[in-house]
């Protein structure tokens, strides 16, 4: 293993939590952007984006894992004389369940009418919601200051939601909201008993186990859709396996690349070995911030062509998320320091 990798396995949530927002904010602009037509002249359906993205997501997995030295902590089995990694049942379960966060999260920043900001507060703070029952549920002390970032998180949703026109969601929209929150349910409860320990090889192992089954899986079945063209949804997918040669597939093959490392450092937020009311307002509150100068970003650039400034309500909620941060940073720092 890497002198890099080392510092990495043993590294400060808060720089998982910096890697995170340095991947989610370009990730999620370039989605909206290249869906929207802001890049190249052509409007491209959120559907279609997917195959291209994911099978470069695929690639970054094997690229990080293999450059990190990780694989070894995974389970493995021996085939032809050689050990090959593989993930344990629950680690599988976990992994499907990220597979549907990695499609769902895309997806929801390309329908219309719903902005990066809004759909970004609407999902986190869905999962913000869970974090203390699943803490709860798998028998978690929760610290004062978690609760306190809560909240503040939780308020930020409110600030989002209160704004007119809020609730204008279409049915696919919302459905594809509650898988992704049905999935990370079950994938935090996963987490929560099998990897969040001070034992850093096994939260390694969990990661990778689970690494080696999400993407993966994702690209098999957009793989499947678009052979059979099942339903309109595979049409698209169709689509998408033939953009290789259109002028906007390096930038879809970029956000591919992002969306893995969001996922990498998520995940390795996610299994600390602190309480989910901790970990998860975490996460949660970097990928909003992102999501706002995301939306700012693309307002600057692409004035001209329709993208506008977050509203009001969603700079409020983001100014709660800061006071959220300030909640889960400073407490623990000063703890660590007495």
């Amino acid at each position: 293993m890497t002198a890099f990798a080392e510092r990495l396995k043993h590294a400060s949530i808060w720089w998982y939590a910096f890697g995170y927002f340095a991947c989610y904010w370009p990730y999620s602009a370039l989605t909206k952007a290249v869906t929207r037509g802001y890049i190249v002249d052509e409007t491209i359906p959120g559907a279609a984006v997917l195959p291209l993205s994911v099978g470069a997501s695929v690639l970054g997995m094997f690229a990080f894992i293999t450059l990190m030295g990780w694989w070894h902590h995974a389970t493995s089995f021996e085939l032809a004389g050689k050990r090959l990694p593989r993930p344990t049942k629950w680690t599988l379960l976990s992994g499907v369940c990220t597979s549907l966060i990695i499609g769902t999260t895309t997806l929801a920043y390309t329908f219309d009418g719903i902005s990066i900001v809004f759909a970004m507060l609407l999902m986190r703070g869905g999962v913000l919601i869970m974090s203390p029952v699943i803490d709860s549920i798998t028998g978690r002390h929760v610290r004062w200051f978690s609760w306190s970032g809560l909240v503040f998180s939780m308020a930020a949703l409110i600030v989002a939601f209160s704004e007119e026109g809020g609730y204008n969601m279409k049915v696919l929209a919302a459905v594809d909201i509650g898988i992704y929150l049905a999935s990370y349910f079950i994938r935090l409860q996963l987490m929560s008993r099998l990897a969040k320990s001070d034992d850093r090889d096994t939260t390694i192992r969990y990661f990778v186990e689970e690494q080696l089954v999400a993407s993966p899986l994702l690209f098999i079945i957009l793989v499947g859709l678009a052979i059979f063209k099942i339903g309109e949804f595979g049409e698209l997918q169709a689509q998408g396996f033939a953009l290789i040669t259109h002028p906007a597939a390096i930038y879809i093959i970029g956000l591919g690349i992002l969306s893995q490392g969001t996922g990498i450092f998520g995940g390795l937020i996610l299994l600390g070995r602190e309480e989910n009311a901790y970990c998860v307002p975490v996460n949660r509150a970097s990928s909003i911030l992102a999501g706002v100068l995301a939306s700012t970003t693309l307002a600057i650039l692409f004035a001209a062509m329709g993208a506008t400034m977050p509203s009001g309500h969603q700079l409020a909620g983001a100014g709660l998320v800061i006071t959220a941060i300030l909640f889960l940073s400073i407490p623990p720092l000063l703890e660590n320091r007495r």
